[in-house]
């Protein structure tokens, strides 16, 4: 099928949409695109004239007339694009804002980092060598007087006392 064949073969609609196109100065597309507009035009063009026929409805009109398409189409522009407030409300309320100062920052040039025992990367737990002869991992003061179940207080209280765990391994491996 030619280009003349296929343009002959297009709906009036589709034609429109590409001369709209052309007229736009988009010379290069898929296909796929006038589908999209059209589309797109079907949808708004429902919505318009659903809108339009409550309008004609509500004002007690058996048609729908010209008043109320340009309402109908008001509205969606209403309702879709909204306008900015004007310079001088935008004005006022940023000197309303700015006479609030801004708090002053406790800590000194750069950025606040938390405390080192907050953080992920500060040393939470130390290694201790087992001596030569055991073979059996160390025990440590925190294993001997531990309690069994302690309750959230006395965890809080442990971790406070002690951040640093000490955990030891044994050097050797035995078969």
């Amino acid at each position: 099928m030619s280009d003349k064949d296929e343009e002959l073969a297009m709906p009036r609609d589709a034609k429109i949409v590409k001369s709209l196109l052309k007229s736009m100065g988009v010379g290069e597309y898929e296909p796929p695109v006038i589908h999209t507009f059209l589309e797109l035009w079907y949808r708004y063009i429902v919505d318009v004239l659903t809108d339009a026929q409550v309008y004609s409805e509500h004002a007690g009109k058996s048609e729908i007339d010209c008043d109320d398409v340009k309402l109908a189409i008001q509205s969606k522009l209403n309702f879709s694009f909204s306008q900015p407030p004007p310079r001088e409300v935008l004005l006022e309320l940023a000197q309303n804002r700015n006479k609030i100062p801004l708090p002053k920052t406790i800590a000194g040039p750069g950025i606040p980092l938390p405390p080192d025992q907050d953080t992920l990367t500060s040393p939470n737990y130390m290694f201790g060598i087992p001596s030569q002869g055991s073979g059996e991992p160390e025990e440590t003061e925190d294993e001997e007087t531990s309690i069994p179940n302690p309750s959230q207080e006395e965890k809080t209280d442990m971790q406070q006392q002690d951040p640093h765990q000490r955990v030891s391994f044994p050097t050797s491996f035995h078969d």
